[in-house]
Parts: structure tokens; C-alpha cells; sequence
């Protein structure tokens, strides 16, 4: 697995360990699922504004 090096305010890190600490998972376990979702929530808005401008390319060529 390839490393990360990403630089975060303290506060920040430390709201992270304290889910991870309740989840009772490790540090990079929770970002990795954080990006997947991340990740996952970008690909639907992309695929839902596609629809909305094919629905708007298909009304003016109507």
C-alpha cells in the first residue's frame, strides 16, 4: 500500500482520532473511507448534472 504524507491543523486531527478512537478503527481507516465517500458523492453529482444537461440539450433540440 502506497504511504501519504498530507499536512492538517492540529484541531482538526484530533476531531479525526477522536471518531476513529469511538469507531474503534485506526486513523488511516477513517480517511480512506472519508475519500471513498467523498470520492463516491462527486461521481453521482457529476452523473446527475450530466442528466440535467442532457435534458436540457434534448428540450432544445425537440
Amino acid at each position: 500500500m502506497a504511504r501519504v504524507l498530507i499536512s492538517m491543523p492540529e484541531d482538526f486531527l484530533g476531531k479525526i482520532d477522536e471518531v476513529a478512537d469511538l469507531e474503534s478503527r485506526s486513523r488511516s481507516e477513517l480517511i480512506r473511507e472519508a475519500l471513498r465517500t467523498y470520492i463516491t458523492r462527486s461521481q453521482v453529482r457529476k452523473s446527475g448534472l450530466a442528466d440535467k444537461n442532457a435534458r436540457i440539450l434534448e428540450a432544445l433540440l425537440d
